[in-house]
């Protein structure tokens, strides 16, 4: 351990809380070391005192010795239970909440949030997507009052007012100087906007887990802070591992524990009131087995140019089947993206090979091709019946950030950086009317002959990530301005997402209706919805989109429990991990084209239409793992492992596709993005570590 850092400061939720099984492995990790060696621990949380002790003595969290509760309002001692009065009276100073909250009702349409929000130093409310201008007026308008105040705006909504001492970086050094500690000597962690005070502390050192809001990551730019790879608690261990606050991280041990134990009771119902079974030693000897296989079936897609979508050797080709022959931008993104978990000098060739070829190929505007082909090294701009990929162009984004972020290789990105800005200007406008969503044309992402358009729920989460990847590449080449206008872009995305495509009777203070949320007579929803048009809206479950929305950070953990109940419940993963949609669309439903008929490909239970996808299956696993369900992502994973088993001309196929109710192969052998994901979920999961 490090003599220097004697101190550490953690946000709760969406840091130390909001994956189960991180949580009890950071308590674990943390009473390894005896209590006298160890740093001081302390919590700070915008809960107040009641609820944040309720919420500690509730989940698996080791006991603190101080809690920082309200914003950074009020300093609680754990051992002696008592408010720290000192700090309490320096909030005073100059304070007047009823006047603060005049100022607030004159100068915004903000609505008061509940009464357990509020405490004598905290006026808090709801204000929807306040813009710099509106937050700069009411600072004036506070300060012409005679109030000297602090105001703390997070989520795009969350509107805090507080006395001038009052915020969680205040709170934090007033508490520092109170124990004799240095900024040097303490280390804090987050995840929003509010603990960006924390990170402002001269000379402290900062850990940002990696589903930390846009606004924390663009308020920090400029400071040298740990970006975790790993979100929640795991990101705070990495970044403790990397500070040498622990010398490691240690596996989880359940074996005093029930299985179930961090499984909510509607889930546990679902699994029929049983936790998953333990892996086997034969389990994981066949899994071992699977991981292997996959990389050997990740290396028949390996050329000069990149990877190619599926095995250039081990297929047929005829007709449109000659598109197979080609470097995707989607394919090849994808599995840059999860293939970048090998520490293997040929991959990381064709990697860098596979976005080479598509970004020098990029049209003068900024579209980037559909594919590439490898025989003559012409560009394809359209899909099928001429129709251009919205989201090749954003994949090929992401897995750019992805590969300088695992490489570190800044010339190469830097050589290519003219293309992605324009890759980003062109998607930029197709957001045609500025609600900071895509318009998508009809078959026009990666389901091409399927009929979906307008706003495609798939498309705008990764339209969300692609926001986020560019900015925090823009940061890593030091264009730190440009970067926080990325990051600050995808907030709005974000929330713009979760008003359209998670419908509900429930009113919302300060929120206007969509043509979408006026339909809400109809219900409430569980999960994303599979699209939304001016008109009308899709109430099928794209399983892929919400799988993509929590492991991007759209969706919050409760939501995505929400979502994993309603999946489970209908069997998506049933016979093998899993349909793309549901439920299928059948002749004679309103959203039936006639061309889903065209080589009897998107029939029910088909290809798009509901068929197995072993790559989404990947995602599965690894959506179930962050929920913090590892036993139950082994089974699954166990499962998708039988399903690459299968094939058409052999074993090991890992195919495209199969079909949902027989579970028999249907698509291409030896696809490269089945092979990759199946790699990133073993990692995920932790079973390429052993």
């Amino acid at each position: 351990m490090s003599s220097n850092i004697k101190l550490l400061c953690s946000d709760l939720d969406g840091t130390l809380l909001g994956k189960p099984d991180a949580t009890l492995l950071f308590r674990q990790v943390w009473e390894t070391h005896p209590e006298g060696k160890r740093p001081s621990l302390v919590y700070n949380t915008g809960r107040l005192q009641q609820d944040a002790l309720r919420t500690i003595q509730r989940s698996d969290l080791p006991h603190p010795e101080y809690l920082i509760c309200g914003v950074g309002t009020m300093i609680y001692d754990m051992r002696n239970r008592s408010v720290m009065r000192e700090f309490a009276e320096i909030m005073s100073e100059n304070w007047d909440r009823d006047k603060a909250e005049q100022v607030v009702q004159s100068l915004t349409s903000a609505v008061r949030q509940p009464i357990q929000f509020q405490n004598a130093f905290k006026s808090s409310w709801y204000l929807h997507q306040a813009a710099a201008e509106q937050l700069k007026a009411l600072e004036v308008g506070l300060a012409a009052a005679g109030l000297e105040t602090v105001i703390v705006y997070s989520s795009n909504r969350d509107l805090d007012i507080l006395p001038k001492y009052a915020n969680k970086g205040n709170a934090l050094e007033w508490l520092l100087k109170h124990l004799g500690l240095s900024a040097e000597e303490a280390v804090v962690a987050g995840d929003s906007g509010n603990d960006s005070a924390m990170f402002h502390i001269p000379g402290i050192q900062g850990i940002i887990v990696e589903n930390a809001q846009p606004e924390l990551v663009e308020s920090t730019i400029h400071l040298p802070c740990y970006r975790a790879h790993s979100i929640c608690a795991d990101g705070v261990l990495e970044g403790l591992l990397n500070y040498g606050v622990i010398p490691l991280i240690c596996s989880l041990d359940t074996s005093d524990e029930p299985r179930e134990k961090h499984f909510d009771p509607e889930i546990r119902q679902l699994l029929n009131e049983a936790s998953p079974e333990a892996l086997t030693a034969e389990d994981q000897d066949y899994l071992k087995l699977a991981y292997n296989k996959a990389i050997e079936a990740l290396r028949k897609n390996i050329t000069p140019m990149g990877f190619s979508a599926c095995s250039l050797t081990e297929n047929e080709t005829r007709g449109t089947d000659a598109n197979y022959r080609s470097v995707w931008a989607r394919d090849g993104a994808i599995t840059i993206i999860a293939s970048l978990t090998l520490d293997d000098p040929e991959i990381r060739d064709c990697q860098r090979a596979t976005l080479k070829t598509l970004l020098t190929q990029a049209s003068p505007h900024g579209q980037i091709p559909a594919n590439v082909r490898i025989d003559d090294g012409i560009p394809d701009y359209s899909g099928v019946g001429g129709i251009c990929s919205i989201d090749g162009g954003l994949w090929v984004i992401i897995a750019a950030y992805e590969y300088l972020r695992v490489t570190r290789e800044t010339a190469f990105i830097r050589e290519h950086l003219p293309a992605l800005q324009r890759a980003m200007d062109w998607l930029t406008a197709h957001d045609s009317n500025y609600d900071a969503l895509l318009e998508i044309p009809e078959a026009g992402d990666w389901t091409d002959l399927f009929g979906r358009s307008y706003n495609v729920l798939v498309d705008q989460v990764i339209w969300y990530r692609a926001n986020i990847a560019f900015g925090r590449l823009l940061e890593t080449l030091g264009q730190e301005k440009r970067a926080g206008e990325y990051l600050r872009w995808s907030q709005t995305i974000k929330l713009a997402i979760l008003q359209r495509f998670w419908p509900t009777t429930a009113t919302t203070p300060g929120i206007t209706r969509t043509f979408a949320d006026m339909q809400y007579s109809m219900g409430d929803t569980t999960y994303l919805l599979a699209q939304v048009t001016p008109f009308d809206f899709n109430w099928r479950c794209d399983i892929y989109g919400n799988l993509l929305a929590f492991l991007f950070n759209v969706l919050d953990v409760d939501r995505a429990r929400s979502a994993f109940r309603f999946m489970w419940g209908v069997g998506v993963n049933e016979p093998f991990p899993v349909a793309n949609l549901y439920p299928v669309v059948a002749p004679g439903d309103p959203d039936w084209k006639p061309y889903y008929a065209v080589n009897l490909l998107n029939l029910p239970n088909h290809y798009h239409n509901g068929g197995l996808w072993p790559f989404i299956g990947a995602k599965w696993v690894q959506f179930i793992a962050r929920l913090g369900m590892k036993p139950l992502a082994l089974q699954e994973l166990l499962k998708l492992a039988r399903l690459n088993q299968r094939g058409v001309q052999g074993e090991w196929e890992f195919n495209e596709w199969a079909h949902a109710k027989t579970g028999n192969p249907m698509g291409k052998a030896f696809q490269a993005w089945s092979a990759a994901e199946f790699i990133l979920a073993c990692h995920e999961v932790g079973l390429a570590d052993t």
